[in-house]
């Protein structure tokens, strides 16, 4: 694996001066990303993880002039071109993907590192991730410029990932008629959420679902962490309320999402919530339960991740392109983690014992 990460790397170009090069850029890292992956999380703890480790670190790499220190860490990396970096990243999955006997889903979402702001001001870097739900990996990242927001952002990241046959799930704020476009394109499939951001879609919908004759149903029930949960799903292939539809790429299915949460030995009040989403699949309503439910690992398994296992939410890194490529080392440990299938331990652990071993580091990153 440390091979392959060489061999994707040096399609980045250095652009220090040859006089001032005491360490490779590849060499460098490959040092952070291990460093990552066995629990740094600043560029301090990177040098002081890679000084522990520099006997270990020698049998790869070539270190004859020591390690660097964390300035050159953090002057060497916040200055690679991230759009670069991020084609690398996306380049680099791509051989990890395995194909499925069934459709890929892949759930895109934004999330702020709120850490990375200065003089009270907002976070000014905010990036929108994609994840693979099958296969348990992040596919791509890009960063939403400051005076943009996800809308801007969510086509370009569509236009690098590799997205045919799967199936494409996005929250409101993607719910526009040129991403649903772009999708197509792409040959896969959406399911996008519909709010008040597409206020006539929006009551056309609940005008089909209040009028129409023709509507699939499926309930689902969950149970567990003391609350009873049910949803029931209703879809209508029919529209005789949906007006300019064929402006909505491939639309076949109009989706209702209606449920009820109940908390058991609590005062907790019911919590009743309705959904709307609009897709280019003409499934079941049990298949559209899945994969609406889907949606939520980008949350659980990549964001939730992302704050409290590498703690990006307290990253306080800002100059240049720094947040933005430490994002890409960071999405680089966790999925070399989540994929290691050996150690029956979470993401936490798993750093914990590659810091601590370096036979199971080796397994990590097969070397």
């Amino acid at each position: 694996m440390a091979g392959k990460l060489l061999d994707i790397f040096k399609e980045i170009q250095d652009n220090r001066r040859d006089l001032s090069k005491l360490h490779d850029l590849n060499d460098i890292l490959v040092m952070a990303i291990i460093a990552v992956i066995c629990g740094a999380d600043t560029w301090n703890n990177i040098e002081e993880y890679c000084e522990a480790k520099s006997d270990w670190l020698s049998k790869f790499l070539d270190l004859k002039n020591g390690i660097p220190s964390h300035d050159t860490f953090n002057r060497v990396i916040s200055a690679i071109d991230s759009n670069c970096f991020e084609r690398c990243f996306i380049e680099w999955v791509s051989e990890l993907i395995k194909v499925t006997d069934v459709k890929e889903i892949v759930n895109i979402d934004g999330k702020t590192i709120r850490g990375a702001k200065g003089h009270g001001k907002k976070s000014p870097i905010h990036m929108v991730s994609a994840w693979a739900h099958h296969n348990n990996l992040v596919l791509g990242q890009v960063r939403v410029n400051e005076k943009s927001n996800e809308i801007t952002a969510i086509p370009k990241l569509l236009e690098v990932l590799s997205l045919k046959n799967s199936i494409v799930t996005i929250d409101a704020m993607g719910c526009q008629k040129s991403i649903a476009e772009k999708i197509i394109e792409k040959e896969a499939d959406y399911v996008l959420a519909v709010k008040n951001n597409q206020e006539q879609l929006f009551e056309h919908i609940e005008d089909e679902f209040r009028f129409s004759k023709e509507i699939e149903t499926s309930e689902d029930i969950d149970l567990g962490h003391g609350r009873i949960e049910t949803r029931k799903c209703s879809v209508v292939n029919n529209f005789q309320h949906i007006e300019n539809q064929s402006e909505w790429a491939k639309l076949k299915s109009i989706i209702k999402i209606e449920s009820i949460r109940e908390y058991k030995n609590s005062d907790k009040p019911i919590e009743k919530a309705t959904r709307y989403y609009i897709s280019s699949l003409d499934v079941t309503s049990k298949e559209f339960q899945y994969i609406i439910r889907s949606h939520w690992s980008i949350e659980n398994k990549l964001h939730w991740s992302l704050d409290v296992v590498f703690m990006e939410d307290q990253s306080r890194k800002r100059e240049e392109n720094a947040a933005q490529n430490f994002s890409v080392l960071t999405k680089i440990a966790l999925n070399l983690l989540k994929n290691e299938k050996t150690a029956k331990v979470g993401v936490k652990g798993k750093r914990l014992k590659a810091g601590w071993d370096n036979q199971y580091l080796e397994k990590l990153i097969k070397l």
